[in-house]
Order: C-alpha cells, then sequence, then structure tokens
C-alpha cells in the first residue's frame, strides 16, 4: 500500500482526496508530506490568525508614534483594507488554477507558473524563505524577552542574560518543529487565536488601567525629532504596520484545505479579520492614548519603568505567558515554508511519511534549522532593526504588490475597468513605498550599529 492511499499518525485510516491520489506521482516529499490538503476552512481560518495575528501587534502604538492620530488610523485602516483585498486575489487565482487542473502549493510555483520559473526560482523563492525564517528568528527572540521580563519581576537583581532566556525558549520550540505537517498544526492555532484574544484584551486592558492613573507618564502626542527624522520615522512606520499584516505564506496555508475549495479561504479570511480588527485597533488606540510618544517598540515594556511594576505582577506575568505560548505557534507555522523545503530535499515520497527512512532525517533536519535560528536570536539581539528591513524588501512585495500582479496576468481584466487600475495603483504605491521603507530601515540599522553587540543583554 502506497503513500497515496493511506496517511500513517494523526491522520491514519483517511482516504487522500481523489485530488491527491491523481497526483501523487507529481508530488514531492515536501508537498506530500508537510502541505497535506485536508483542512476545512475552519482550519484555514486558524492558520491565518496565527501567521498574522502575533505579538508584532504589540508594536503598533509605537508605529503610531511616528504617524500621529490621523495617519496611525489611517495607516491601520489602509492596511487591513488592502491585505484583505490581496488575500482574497491570491486565493480567487490559486482557485482559477485549481479548477483548471494546476492546483499550486506554493507561492514560488505560483510565480513560476504565473510569471515565469526565473521569477519563482531567484526572486519570490527567496524572498518568501527569508522572510519567513527571519520571523522564526523574530518569534525566539522575542520569546526569550518576554522570558527575561518573567524573570526579572520574580527576582529583580537577577544576573541571567538574554541569551539563555532564547535558548530556553528555543527548546520549546524544538519540540513543536517536529509537528509533522501544517495541518497537524490545526489544535495548537485554534488555541494560538484564543491566545492573541487573550493577550491583545490584557495589553489594552493594562493601558486603560495606567491611562487614567497617575502612574503613567504625561501624556504627548507631538512628533519628536527634525524633519529627515521624521520623514524616515513615517516610512519605517509604515515597515512595522505591513509586517503586523503581513502573512508570506497565503498559498500554503490555501494548500492545506481539501478539495473543492472554492469559498473556503474567503470563510477564513473574514473570520481572520474579524480578530484583526478587534486586536489591532484595541491595542494600537488604548497603547497610544496611555503612553503617547513614549510607547516602547513593545508595549508590555511601558507596563515596568525603571524594573517598578505599574500593574500587579501577576496581570504583567500572565500577559507575558500568553504572549510567549502564542510566540511558540507563530513561529512554527512560518517555519513549516523550510520544513517543505527540508522535506523536498531529504525524504522520499514512495516511503510512509513515518517510516524510518523519512522520520531520521526529519527529526535531524527539523532540529538544525531550529538551533540555526536560536543561535541567530541569542547572537543578534538587535535582529528587529534586521527585520525592519525584510518587512520592506519581503512583506510588501509578498502581501501587497504580486497578488494584484498575479491577478490582472490571470485573469486579464480590461484596461477600462476599475479593477484593473486599482490592482496598477497599488502595485506601484506599495512598490514605491517598499523601496522608501527599506532605505528608511537601512538608515536605522547605521544609526543603531554602534550599539550593536553579540550576544548582548538587552
Amino acid at each position: 500500500m502506497g503513500p497515496a492511499e493511506v496517511q500513517e499518525g494523526d491522520d491514519a485510516g483517511e482516504v487522500v482526496p481523489p485530488w491527491l491520489d491523481h497526483h501523487q506521482k507529481e508530488l514531492d516529499a515536501g508537498a506530500l508530506f508537510v502541505l497535506k490538503s485536508k483542512g476545512s476552512w475552519l482550519h484555514c481560518g486558524y492558520h491565518l490568525t496565527t501567521s498574522i495575528v502575533g505579538p508584532a501587534l504589540l508594536s503598533l502604538p509605537y508605529a503610531f508614534t511616528f504617524l500621529g492620530w490621523g495617519g496611525g488610523i489611517i495607516c491601520l485602516v489602509v492596511g487591513a483594507l488592502v491585505t484583505f483585498y490581496s488575500y482574497n486575489l491570491i486565493s480567487l487565482v490559486l482557485e482559477h488554477h485549481a479548477q483548471m487542473g494546476n492546483r499550486h502549493l506554493r507561492f514560488r510555483d505560483m510565480a513560476h507558473d504565473i510569471m515565469g520559473p526565473r521569477w519563482g526560482k531567484f526572486y519570490v523563492g527567496p524572498i518568501q524563505f527569508m522572510v519567513c525564517y527571519g520571523a522564526v528568528v523574530a518569534c525566539t527572540l522575542l520569546g526569550g524577552e518576554c522570558l527575561k521580563t518573567i524573570y526579572l519581576l520574580s527576582k529583580p537583581d537577577g544576573t541571567k542574560k538574554l541569551y539563555e532566556f532564547v535558548i530556553i525558549f528555543g527548546c520549546l520550540m524544538l519540540v513543536l518543529a517536529q509537528v509533522p505537517s501544517f495541518h497537524s498544526l490545526r489544535h495548537i492555532n485554534m488555541v494560538s487565536l484564543v491566545l492573541s484574544l487573550l493577550y491583545s484584551a490584557c495589553a489594552t486592558g493594562g493601558s486603560i488601567y495606567i491611562g487614567l492613573s497617575s502612574k503613567g507618564t504625561e501624556k504627548d502626542y507631538s512628533l519628536a525629532g527634525d524633519t529627515p527624522s521624521r520623514i524616515f520615522g513615517f516610512f519605517n512606520a509604515i515597515a512595522i504596520i505591513a509586517t503586523t499584516y503581513g502573512n508570506g505564506i497565503i498559498p500554503e496555508i490555501q494548500a492545506t484545505l481539501a478539495p473543492p475549495v472554492k469559498g473556503k479561504m474567503f470563510k477564513g479570511l473574514c473570520m481572520c479579520y474579524a480578530v484583526v480588527v478587534v486586536t489591532y485597533f484595541s491595542v494600537a488606540i488604548s497603547g497610544y492614548w496611555a503612553f503617547g510618544n513614549q510607547a516602547e517598540g513593545l508595549l508590555l515594556s511601558n507596563f515596568l519603568v525603571d524594573g517598578k511594576a505599574l500593574l500587579p505582577k501577576w496581570f504583567i506575568l500572565m500577559t507575558n505567558m500568553f504572549a510567549i505560548l502564542q510566540l511558540s505557534a507563530v513561529g512554527v507555522v512560518y517555519l513549516q515554508p523550510t520544513n517543505e523545503v527540508l522535506e523536498k530535499t531529504f525524504a522520499d515520497p514512495m516511503s510512509t511519511q513515518f517510516s524510518v527512512r523519512n522520520v531520521i532525517p526529519r527529526l535531524i533536519s527539523r532540529s538544525i534549522s531550529i538551533i540555526v535560528a536560536t543561535t541567530l536570536a541569542a547572537m543578534l539581539p538587535f535582529f528587529g532593526d534586521i527585520n525592519s528591513l525584510f518587512g520592506a524588501f519581503g512583506f510588501l512585495p509578498l502581501d501587497f504588490v504580486l497578488p494584484v500582479i498575479f491577478y490582472n496576468l490571470t485573469f486579464k481584466p480590461s484596461r477600462r475597468s476599475s479593477i484593473f487600475w486599482l490592482n496598477i495603483t497599488i502595485a506601484v504605491v506599495f512598490s514605491t513605498v517598499a523601496v522608501i521603507a527599506a532605505v528608511a530601515a537601512v538608515r536605522q540599522i547605521a544609526l543603531d550599529a554602534d550599539t550593536y553587540q553579540l550576544f548582548a543583554n538587552l
């Protein structure tokens, strides 16, 4: 009995869908084992929410410090509208190709067929890998920072270094990385959705409490710095907001849906963006209202001033624990493109997924990928600056520009139609913003370079 007929593990005994069975011989191990097409629209919603609604949203009040009230809310609304629109377009393109008998399971496969082989191999593939693996490193670093916050709450004079907590979080990631397929993460991502609502509610409630009390700093909503600093800050803030809305793995998430896929992704996106609206706007507005231009890069940092907690310690501890647990889920979701490449390279599609032939290479390769990510996070605690550059170069093109180009090339709308020019406008505007945001990110790296130190205890 071949792997096309029965999958082992959590899917044991399930018959593979006819589409998958028909194309068995064409699928490599990465598509066959990591991107199993067995999920419902609800599972898709869990994956989407985990990949978009992460603790990065706690940086939104900081983005507002460069934009002010008007600019911040406008950018937040535009980001939501454009990404929801773009993700729906890319879903429609994927559905169209699936109906034509050529279902795409990966972003680079879409680019290969729609824009040409070189686009898939030399641009979309490397950019997606860089962004997703960068997200894994960033999650590991942020998880370590949250663990250190908990440690300092209980032991203010503690001497443990940041990299020690990064390694501890990396051990958690090492275990979760062994989850065999994207579809197998559905229950973890359901919990992740609940956790995102919990820590967002805690962050919002904490901000309102401090803002109404005398414990907080004096509120100042003016834009700091000279004119050049404000201009670069504006585009840096756009890169931050784009990163919080960023996904970069829409095709891989849609690949987890059992055929027929028509309409399922739209339901999943509606579910996801209901959570986005509730969390993003509540955290951004309450955080900026409470702390003004003193909002930190991570809102939870504002809950501590000179080591003194402005909220009950148990509340800060609970909020950080919610964030840590969800960060582990986000990190594993963004590890899936790496897992798919590793599985394609080292696994044998003609053997079953849980055969010794495939389990040992999977265990070794995934463990090495997590060890490398943890080492980078521990070694480069200033990775946040680098990640802003990844956001400008990666999330903006993948999530704002390419979807509208794919749609126009696939459906070829009339040049007299409004949708054609809307898509062209989005592509031009956000391509320009991506270039300027990248320059702003490089400038920030240059300004902060003197403070960079390997394994620094930040």
